[in-house]
């Protein structure tokens, strides 16, 4: 699987960078970030989807993007419409 490579976290270092792209074919937007912690995990949990079970699914996660990553993220948005 080839993945378009959209944008790195800019404050970030060498290695562990919060990274975003985008894979061309499903067109879903794929996120490297922090894992979220338990509080953040549990904040989750507390406030459901309505009409939604309880929890986190065991195929699912929470992660935390930072604000300095929105530009990547409208771009990846956009770069995914664009495949359409």
């Amino acid at each position: 699987m080839d993945l378009q490579f959209i944008g790195i976290d800019p404050e970030t270092g060498q290695s562990g960078s919060p990274t975003i792209w985008v894979d061309p074919e499903s067109r879903d937007i794929v996120m490297q970030s922090y894992t979220a912690d338990d509080a953040t995990r549990e904040a989750c949990v507390r406030n459901t989807a309505p009409g939604h079970d309880r929890g986190i699914p065991d195929h699912e996660t929470v992660i935390r993007v930072p604000v300095r990553m929105v530009p990547a993220l409208r771009e990846a948005c956009d770069a995914a419409e664009r495949q359409l």
